[in-house]
């Protein structure tokens, strides 16, 4: 049954690559949401299945990854029961993504207007002249200054920060209810990372879509995001209220990852916690909580089988020892 209430929901999701060794399994218990108007961070340290987990929504994994186990719907419309024709229809017109490399996403050879609007005659059955205005008007809601006159500017001729709004007008300008944003702002410099992240809220409020946004950077998730989804070897360990995950998280890795974030107020003689031990190697899975190695919590059942996520009504944990509940 669809859920009418949410532009994008992953439930259960279980992704098999096949690589040369044999098979491995990336993700293996990913659930995400996102309602119309808000932002949903997903976070986590690399190799814990963000993009991955991204990449399905829109069904754009590489050719040797496949999903096994659970559904994802988009706009209410479950994915996994269209063919190709109907997913090219959905990407870019109901749902869109914003990728972290605004260069390699752009083509070198084609000047912005061109590719804007391309993007909208893809979608819509209109002339080239209205298909020009509708990618004016987009560049303008990116705040793309002297649009206009840049219109048949090339991607090189553009800074890091102007080629990004590019590739986000690309994606709202046929005003999509879910745009997926993977590490949009990685790459740019601190005032421009912040005036993308401005425009993402803007466009949220502007256009009222949902927005998932993929960074590793907590501080981020704290201006810019409204709920927080933490995952950690493949598997969704925890959802919550983004005030939450830096005052009252329940997971010990969310906490594990909030300590180790500086912050604003830290001064010279802060020590950062880092998180001990590394990341589960997904080519030789542990048969309980992925965690379990890294957490000062863990008990025998942990290592021995995996935390059902339970959910409440705003938040889900998977977790046998919640921080708070051994004190």
């Amino acid at each position: 049954m669809s859920d009418a209430s949410t532009v994008l929901s992953i439930k259960g999701l279980t992704l098999e690559a096949t690589i040369r060794q044999g098979s491995i399994f990336p993700v293996t218990d990913a659930h995400v949401s996102v309602r119309p108007g808000e932002i949903v961070g997903l976070v986590g340290e690399s190799g814990s299945g963000k993009t991955l987990t991204a990449l399905s929504a829109l069904s754009l994994l590489p050719s040797n990854i496949r999903r096994t186990a659970g559904t994802i719907e988009v706009v209410g419309r479950d994915t996994g029961a269209m063919d190709e024709h109907e997913l090219s229809s959905l990407r870019g017109s109901a749902a869109a993504m914003v990728f972290q490399d605004s260069l390699s996403s752009l083509n070198p050879s084609m000047t912005i207007g061109k590719q804007v609007a391309e993007a909208v005659r893809i979608h819509q059955d209109i002339d080239r002249a209205q298909a020009n205005e509708l990618a004016l008007t987009a560049l303008d809601q990116v705040g793309f200054p002297q649009a206009k006159q840049r219109f048949d500017s090339y991607p090189h001729q553009l800074s890091g920060g102007l080629r990004q709004r590019v590739a986000i007008a690309m994606a709202i300008v046929n005003r999509p209810s879910l745009l997926i944003a993977d590490e949009p702002t990685t790459a740019l410099d601190v005032t421009v990372q912040a005036q993308i992240l401005e425009l993402l809220r803007s466009l949220v409020t502007e256009l009222g879509m949902g927005v998932l946004l993929i960074t590793h950077d907590l501080g981020v998730i704290a201006t810019t995001a409204d709920r927080v989804n933490v995952m950690y070897g493949g598997r969704t360990v925890e959802e919550l209220p983004v005030l939450d995950a830096f005052t009252t998280m329940r997971h010990p890795y969310t906490e594990a990852l909030v300590a180790s974030a500086p912050t604003l107020t830290d001064t010279l003689d802060v020590v950062l916690h880092g998180i001990p031990g590394s990341p589960p190697d997904p080519r030789s899975p542990e048969p309980g909580c992925p965690f379990a190695p890294r957490c000062s919590y863990a008990t025998d059942v942990c290592s021995t089988t995996p935390p059902p996520l339970v959910r409440t009504d705003s938040s889900a944990l998977a977790c046998y020892h919640p921080v708070g509940a051994h004190v």
